[in-house]
């Protein structure tokens, strides 16, 4: 086991005890002497004024520690709402985190957002149950409550306060612990049967997974089970393997007493020395490098200065401006964007001898520490806006402006920040062509996945447009928040494709892709059936009985929703969601007609499309063709003089043809060939087959092996993996015979090295590669109902055997040794092309010379992929359209794997809402 440096996290929901479990972790391993409270003021790690005497942690601290020789970074992270995007970032420089849960009030809305992000970073996950000593807490209760809304994985390891050995149903037993771990994974079952017990080793392995997530018992405040629950930490956690090659990710930017800029950092790889040059993989390669001055180990308010840094070190470095946070250094892959986002825009009011600009610059220095605080300057109005998570996050910020800049501000009362999002597919075109400048750019932009952001790619060829300028036209896309068309809020959930651009040799600079980028998707928006988000709350509510109607019906005022209520006592808990509009005031109220015993847990839930679209465009009143700092028109040239043409009328003008136009055709055409099929088939009186003859069954299994017969001979059968079924064949053709069945051969790895995304993971797994396409394909049968055939070249069989699977509901093929898939997919062609409806995808040359003279269908891979999307597009639109009602008439054009996968996504996402 790895004795290398290892990062763990706390985390938790405000008053949990959180700050309390962190003073016992920091005085049982003794970097403390003396415990520090929350309520006292003294704690080790909240040393901020505001913090103190508030009493809740805000901004995310380090303390470096020992776990018996193993050196171990702890880091504490806000539980309050309002915070929450501090911790978000945190999240992405752990190896480990310990979720605090208060066992007085159990699994809380903002504990199930933490879990989600936690589950979104795939950060293993140590539960500590804190409050145990409270009268009336119920650790079986508790645990049962953490199965059921967090994880089946949560498992009570020995050792936890307040737990007895008769005590079965937390699994204090040595046997039930073990058995309870033992069904987790087939493998660790295995080793269970067979040896009476689960080595350190496999309960590590099924931590890290995150298939188990072991639960301590106790009291942070009486420290009671902390003990416990540090051997465990210490026993069943280990370090990462790193590269040898520098890489670092930065969490967090601050300034210290004396005005400093430091950046957070964990070194991922290799090693970072003071006076080291570095510069980020994101920026412009024309930047200065900028050098380390200064590296620091940070324990609580005091740090050590270093020289050189390792990998797995959390420190602060001085010396680097360009930083922010979520940037990645050196050989670091790029994070995600944060899933947690302000939902509330406020006016600021500062005093009318202070200059905007000035104050402006001040915001923006906070800014760049916190991305989350963003700062809007409205330049119609000369007024400054920042967008904030709620009314703390206000106090907090007001504190600060005075304490660093000495100006006193207010804020107005406030207002929601929407977002908006397409609903349809549009294609949106920019050129920029004034004397000596030139671009062109066309984007298809789509619907993209709720909670996504706006997903960028490319599918335009490099020999229209070489990859420089597309990587350009992509760092455009993202380098800014595009503002939609209703009420100017920015966009989301959209993905662009760039389908086509054209540059000039002579002319072609690269901010005339700029503003042709700007304008493609603006046009694209004008065009679009354009969708207003508000936010979400999930909230749970605790009232009296007798306050359940009000409820009910105040939250159906709110166009909210709500389960069930459950009722425990004389009180009811009522779950839902409503937006943040309506009920952002409303604990007031709770508090008002429940006499105060009512409460109210709101947690933010993504967006949603607006309950009052109309109203609220029409109170905003934006008019999208008047901001001239957004334009959806195009400048073209013409007799030497640039000339603006209106986004309408783009089209008439523009240099390329239509991409979705094309893609449409491409649609089109394979429709009307396989119309035509059957309509051949109708007319010469062959039945057209249905989907018991086109699905997976005994006589399609037999046809195709006739096929395979009539090319290579005899079949002889052979041991396969379960669920698969392989064949081995030799030669001697038979005469064959035509029922209508369509058949698409795909040549796979011509498919895997022309798609980008298959072509990326190849280059780290073959095997991952292939095994992504089989499962696309496979739900691309599902949808289509046709025999579908995936040739590999030979790689896994030796000797002169050809290997057939049966993958679910596509057959899979490996061809012999030294034959290559297109010299199969030759032979098959030549055998069934003529009397068959036959596609093939390549994009092989000759392969598709040899296709087309056989009588077969062609496809490039480029064009299949546009199918697929098309296809999967029609899959979510069947989805989306069918989810709601009680029968799911998706399922009628599935078959029986596919639904069987389906309904499993369905109830998975249930589950977790």
């Amino acid at each position: 086991m790895s004795k290398c440096k290892l990062t763990a996290g706390i985390l938790a929901h405000v008053d949990s005890g959180k700050t309390t479990l962190a003073e016992s972790i920091l005085f049982q391993t003794g970097k403390i002497r003396k415990l520090g409270r929350v309520d006292h003021g003294d704690a080790y790690l909240d040393n901020y004024e505001l913090e103190q005497s508030r009493g809740i942690t805000i901004f995310s601290k380090q303390a470096e520690i020992m776990l018996g020789d193993r050196p171990v970074t702890l880091l504490d992270t806000p539980g309050h709402v309002d915070f929450a995007a501090e911790m978000e970032r945190t999240l992405q420089v752990l190896d480990y985190a310990i979720l605090v849960v208060n066992g007085a009030d159990g699994v809380q809305g903002h504990t199930e957002t933490l879990w989600r992000l936690l589950a979104r970073y795939q950060i293993p996950t140590f539960i500590f149950v804190n409050k145990m000593d409270q009268a009336g807490t119920d650790p079986e209760k508790v645990l049962t409550e953490l199965q059921d809304r967090l994880s089946e994985g949560c498992t009570a390891f020995p050792g936890s306060a307040g737990l007895t050995e008769g005590n079965a149903r937390v699994a204090v037993s040595e046997s039930e612990w073990l058995e309870s771990m033992a069904m987790l994974e087939e493998t660790a079952m295995e080793e269970y049967l067979e040896t009476d017990t689960l080595s350190a080793d496999t309960i590590r392995r099924l931590i890290r997974s995150r298939r188990l997530f072991p639960c301590y018992f106790g009291s942070a405040l009486k420290q009671e089970g902390i003990e416990a629950f540090l051997q465990g930490l210490e026993a069943y956690t280990e370090s990462p393997v790193y590269s040898n090659v520098f890489g670092a990710r930065v969490y967090k930017i601050s300034r210290d007493p004396s005005g400093n800029r430091l950046t957070h950092m964990k070194i991922t790889g290799g090693s970072l020395k003071v006076k080291e040059a570095l510069f980020a993989e994101e920026t412009n390669e024309e930047q200065k490098k900028e050098k380390v001055n200064q590296i620091r180990i940070y324990s609580g308010e005091k740090y050590e200065l270093v020289q050189e840094a390792e990998a797995g070190t959390v420190c602060a470095v001085t010396g680097l401006a360009f930083t922010r946070p979520g940037m990645t250094l050196g050989d670091e892959k790029a994070v995600s964007a944060p899933m947690l986002e302000p939902v509330l825009s406020y006016r600021v009011q500062y005093p009318r001898e202070v200059d905007a600009h000035t104050m402006l610059g001040y915001l923006k220095q906070l800014e760049e520490e916190d991305p989350m605080l963003r700062i809007v300057w409205k330049e119609e109005n000369g007024e400054i806006g920042v967008q904030l998570m709620g009314e703390i996050q206000i106090e907090i910020l007001r504190s600060l402006i005075e304490e660093r800049f000495g100006i006193a501000v207010t804020f107005d009362a406030g207002s929601i920040v929407y977002k908006e999002t397409i609903r349809n597919t549009v294609e949106g075109v920019g050129h920029y062509e004034p004397l000596r400048h030139y671009s062109e750019v066309h984007l298809i932009m789509e619907p993209g996945e709720p909670g996504s952001g706006v997903v960028c790619d490319t599918e335009c060829s490099e020999d229209i447009l070489d990859k420089n300028w597309q990587r350009l036209i992509l760092t455009h896309l993202y380098e800014k928040q595009h503002r939609g068309v209703l009420t100017g809020s920015v966009i989301t959930d959209v993905h662009i494709t760039l389908a086509a651009g054209r540059a000039h040799l002579k002319h072609t600079e690269g901010g005339d892709f700029r503003q042709a980028v700007y304008r493609a998707v603006r046009q694209g928006l004008m065009q679009a059936d354009n969708v207003l988000l508000e936010p979400y709350y999930s909230f749970a509510m605790e009232i009296p009985a007798e306050n359940v109607g009000r409820a009910l019906n105040d939250i159906q005022k709110m166009h909210g929703e709500f389960e069930p209520p459950e009722t425990d006592g004389d009180m009811t808990v009522i779950t839902g969601m409503a937006p943040v509009s309506a009920m952002r005031d409303y604990q007031m109220e709770v508090t008002t007609y429940t006499r105060g015993r009512g409460r109210l847990f709101c947690t933010l839930d993504g967006y949603r499309p607006c309950a009052d679209q109309d109203t609220v465009i029409e109170e905003i009143g934006y008019d999208p063709e008047a901001d001239m700092e957004n334009p959806a028109g195009s400048v073209f040239c013409s007799h030497g003089a640039g000339y603006y043409v209106p986004w309408n009328e783009v089209f008439s003008h523009m240099h390329i043809e239509s991409q979705l136009k094309k893609r449409q055709e491409i649609q089109k055409n394979m429709t009307t060939d396989m119309a035509s099929a059957r309509r051949k088939d109708r007319m010469t009186g062959k039945k057209a087959p249905s989907s018991a003859d086109i699905g997976w069954n005994a006589k399609e299994e037999k046809e195709l092996e006739d096929i395979f017969i009539r090319t290579y001979g005899k079949i002889e059968r052979r041991n396969a993996p379960v669920g698969q079924t392989v064949v081995t064949v030799d030669s001697k053709p038979k005469k064959h015979r035509d029922d209508g069945i369509e058949y698409l051969l795909v040549d796979g790895y011509n498919v895997i090295f022309a798609w980008d995304e298959l072509k990326e993971l190849a280059k780290d797994n073959i095997e991952a590669a292939r095994n992504k396409l089989m499962d696309v394909l496979s739900n691309y049968q599902g949808f289509r109902r046709c025999v579908l055939i995936l040739v590999f070249d030979a790689y896994k069989v030796d000797g002169e055997a050809l290997e057939i699977q049966r993958y679910h509901n596509i057959h899979v093929v490996f061809t012999k040794e030294a034959e290559t898939a297109d010299q199969y997919i030759e032979k098959v062609v030549h055998e069934i092309g003529r009397k068959r409806h036959v596609t093939v995808v390549t994009s092989d040359g000759v392969e598709q010379v040899i296709t087309t003279s056989q009588g077969a269908h062609l496809i490039s891979a480029r064009e299949f992929r546009e199918e697929i999307a098309f296809t999967e597009r029609q899959i979510r639109e069947e989805w989306d359209r069918h989810r709601e009602s009680d029968r799911n008439y998706l399922f009628d054009h599935m078959d029986e794997n596919l639904m069987r996968h389906m309904e499993e996504v369905r109830l998975g996402r249930k589950n977790l809402k």
